[in-house]
């Protein structure tokens, strides 16, 4: 039981490094996402349903590749999109002056 004990804590600091790393990455793309915001005319624009689908095919396409499964990083990539569009629509009504921000 202790070396059960002493693997979990090790794959837990493991996985703790990696959100942090993550958590760094998820940052950059935020920026980007901002820096996007004002270049786009409208709603649709942000929310860019072909764009969305161009990115989940290569997430797929890159989750395969790693050894990962596909359908869970689709499922984490769908999640990640409509949080980065709900700020993104957040931010262009807030920088083109838009009446009413999304509704969630």
């Amino acid at each position: 039981m202790a070396e059960t004990a002493a693997t979990l804590t090790e794959i837990r600091a493991r996985i703790d490094e990696l959100d942090r790393e993550l958590v760094g990455l998820l940052a950059r793309r935020e920026a980007l996402v901002r820096q996007a915001a004002p270049l786009k005319s409208d709603g649709q624009a942000v929310r860019a349903p072909d764009r969305v689908a161009q990115v989940v095919a290569r997430v797929r396409t890159l989750a395969s590749e790693a050894g990962a499964d596909p359908d869970l990083i689709e499922r984490i990539y769908r999640g990640m999109i409509q949080a980065f569009i709900d700020m993104e629509t957040d931010e262009h009504h807030r920088i083109t002056g838009g009446s009413a921000p999304r509704t969630r």
